[in-house]
């Protein structure tokens, strides 16, 4: 395995329980035990823990850890990778390296400027949120709505600044979107939409307004990419986005080569379209549909119902399924009140939720997703109706 976090480890597991015997080496390029990344955002990033390693005995399992080492290529035809370490022979290879953040341009070498992905980012941020320092988030998508509640809770001043007029704008339409933005405020964290970042100097963020912002440290949370950029030259497909273009089982376009996680999208019959999912539920369910290939299992397509969730200014926000612009948009509840639902449907069928505060809504529409169940949308508005009992007999 290329790769140590949850897709990677997750792999390991799933091959040794469906009674794979041979050699399993997990290679992964920071030094720690493998760990858990939601927790990093929250408490670890607080002081409430000290890390979120998984609670696996690699040793018991046979699963040799290679920690520490960097992957730099892969030669298909030689049944070989390279790492920093030297090439490691294999028989089936599964890439599992995830995704790392973008970063801002112009920021590099600048104090103070941190990204949050790895165990080291939020260890050194850890005390940045303990000294309340005056804190600048670019970018309000789920990480920087995240790590804005954690430095508020920390009791830091926080700024985030949005590019595009929502936050949530890559995830979510706008009406959707719109009232989370009050949340920020009730948080007392200000929320400048449509604003650029000019430039970054130590101690301060200069805005394309003309503002300056007071920075003792900046954080920049405007997106990810696939970790992908070592595939270079191995004739591996990527897609678009730079992501490993994997088939149906995530098999790759070379052979004995798999790809699962956040570096590979998939074709999905459900939503007719191919899907680069980064969240952390795909990490876990991923890894069973290659491990059952690797063990000779019957072939199974892997084309899951997305799910993910953030917890973000008190409030606990679920996601089940893919919407599309074209999808009707259902609401369930009033935005202004601390609990509301969205639905979206697909020729009258729920293809998607957004549930906040109402986890009920959430766990009753994984089967109406999954079975394309035609709904009732008056029944469906109202969230006094449970969610199961608005389909259509």
């Amino acid at each position: 395995m290329a790769g140590a976090g949850m897709a990677g480890v997750q792999t390991a597991v799933a091959l040794r329980e469906r009674g794979f015997d041979g050699t399993i080496t997990l290679i992964g390029a920071e030094p720690h035990q493998p760990y858990d990344r939601p927790p990093l955002s929250k408490a670890v990033l607080l002081g409430k823990a000290e890390g979120s390693a998984f609670d696996i005995d690699f040793d018991a399992l046979g699963v040799e850890l290679r920690l520490g080492v960097e992957v730099t290529g892969v030669r298909p035809a030689d049944h070989e990778l390279d790492t920093e370490a030297g090439p490691v022979a294999y028989d089936t290879l599964v890439l599992a390296t995830g995704a790392e953040p973008l970063r801002l341009p112009g920021s590099d070498g600048v104090p103070g400027v941190h990204l949050l992905r790895t165990l080291d980012d939020a260890e050194r941020l850890r005390p940045v949120l303990a000294e309340q320092h005056d804190i600048v988030v670019v970018g309000a998508g789920w990480i920087g709505a995240e790590f804005a509640t954690a430095a508020r809770e920390a009791g830091c001043a926080v700024t985030v600044v949005e590019a595009a007029e929502h936050p949530l704008a890559g995830a979510l339409p706008a009406e959707v979107a719109a009232p989370m933005a009050a949340w920020y405020a009730e948080a007392g964290a200000e929320l400048r939409t449509r604003t650029r970042v000019a430039r970054v100097e130590p101690g301060e963020v200069l805005l394309d307004d003309g503002t300056r912002l007071p920075a003792g440290a900046v954080v920049v949370g405007i997106g990810a990419r696939p970790a992908t950029g070592w595939l270079a030259g191995s004739g591996i497909e990527l897609g678009a986005h730079g992501e490993v273009v994997a088939d149906a089982r995530l098999r790759t376009s070379a052979p004995d080569v798999y790809a699962v996680g956040d570096c590979a999208s998939f074709p999905s019959d459900r939503y007719g379209e191919r899907l680069l999912v980064h969240h952390w539920d795909n990490a876990v369910q991923g890894p069973r549909t290659v491990a059952a290939d690797i063990a000779g299992e019957t072939p199974v397509a892997y084309d899951p119902v997305p799910y993910f969730w953030s917890e973000q200014f008190g409030r606990f926000v679920q996601y089940v399924g893919h919407h599309g612009g074209a999808d009707e948009l259902v609401w369930r509840g009033d935005p202004a009140t601390p609990s509301w639902t969205v639905c979206w449907l697909r020729e009258g069928a729920l293809v998607a939720l957004l549930a906040v505060g109402r986890p009920r809504d959430l766990a009753q529409s994984r089967k109406l997703i999954t079975t394309a169940t035609p709904m009732d949308p008056t029944l469906l508005a109202d969230p006094a109706v449970p969610l199961k009992k608005a389909a259509r007999p």
